[in-house]
């Protein structure tokens, strides 16, 4: 959609929208041009559409954006939007007053930064970004937790991202050889935001498209998106962009199920299912504690009765404790978790 974000907003339908990702102006301020200390010239965002007359009108500006986005998204849907310390906080205070309900603010560390070419300031080596739902009450939003947490080494996935700036055969050029678009942002960014926050099949928007990398990334992630951009050249050349985009096979997109959208089975229900019999005594994998199964489901180590996570807990002086995973149970092929028998219990159970 070629326009004004806020007028082509308009055009949407209510609650339409999975997922958004926002670029929008951070209005810089830049005072005069930047060189080098070799005198070259630094190529940098001085485009009038960055340009505010004031705080005051960027905010309005942040304002009617935001509430646009607002209206199109689904109940359950999220958005992302990023920006840099001339803006963001500027932004996040909008969000929050709009009814906006923070769920994280990620930093994008950059493996490759500017440097800060007259030595007055830090590098500046990082842009954040804000994750939002529409309100407080919004709790059923897509968040691929194990997903992510398979792919990082069985461990969660910090709020600090590190990832090289757009460089190379991704950056997009004008006739010229010179790069198309100041602010394009590096697909890795885009995948990683997708694939933790959205389903394949999902409506991705983008008021602020730009150079079109998340219409690409959309497009490779088997995502429909709608994206908005008011300046032509840039509308023509991302189109061309993301028609070069092959989509991934459909296997290559399949998330694992998140482990608190499968059904809730209690322990007394293995005991009853006769996976486990009352008086089954088990351990924890380095075999110093040992408890005795119960029939009514519970644990009891000596004249202490609990649930296997309270017992579990009370074994290793800690507060709490995950007694699927801590407790084992001897079987043909040793020691194994009492989670196994919870998988084969939820095995047997029909589909949702």
């Amino acid at each position: 959609m070629v326009g004004d974000c806020v007028a082509e907003l308009a055009k949407l339908p209510d609650a339409s929208v999975d997922l958004v990702f926002a670029d929008p102006p951070y209005n810089l301020q830049l005072e005069g041009a930047l060189t080098r200390p070799d005198q070259s010239l630094v190529d940098a965002v001085d485009d009038d559409w960055d340009k505010f007359a004031s705080f005051e009108a960027y905010d309005h500006f942040t304002r009617a954006w935001l509430l646009s986005c607002r209206r199109v998204m689904k109940p359950n849907a999220t958005l992302w939007v990023i920006g840099s310390y001339h803006n963001i906080f500027r932004v996040g205070a909008i969000l929050q007053d709009l009814g906006f309900w923070i769920l994280n603010d990620v930093v994008w560390r950059k493996a490759n930064p500017m440097p800060n070419f007259r030595g007055r300031r830090f590098t500046n080596a990082h842009e954040t970004m804000i994750w939002a739902t529409k309100g407080p009450d919004a709790k059923g939003y897509t968040f691929h937790y194990d997903a992510l947490k398979a792919g990082n080494e069985d461990l969660q996935v910090r709020s600090d991202w590190y990832l090289p700036l757009c460089t190379g055969g991704e950056r997009l050029k004008d006739g010229d050889g010179k790069k198309l678009h100041p602010t394009q942002k590096p697909e890795a960014l885009l995948a990683r935001i997708m694939m933790s926050s959205s389903n394949p099949g999902d409506v991705v928007l983008d008021p602020f498209f730009g150079s079109g990398t998340t219409g690409a990334v959309a497009r490779r992630f088997g995502r429909s998106f709608i994206g908005v951009e008011r300046e032509r050249a840039y509308a023509d050349a991302a189109l061309a962009r993301i028609a070069a985009v092959e989509p991934l096979p459909a296997d290559a997109l399949l998330a694992p199920p998140e482990k608190r959208s499968e059904p809730r089975i209690p322990f007394m229900s293995v005991v009853e299912a006769g996976l486990l019999a009352p008086g089954a005594v088990l351990c924890d994998e380095r075999r110093r504690f040992e408890a005795v199964v119960r029939a009514d489901g519970s644990l009891a180590m000596g004249k202490l009765i609990g649930s296997i996570h309270k017992m579990g807990a009370l074994a290793q002086g800690l507060p709490a404790c995950n007694g699927w995973t801590f407790w084992h149970t001897a079987s043909k092929a040793g020691l194994e978790p009492i989670d196994a028998l919870r998988k084969t219990l939820r095995a047997t159970m029909p589909a949702a």
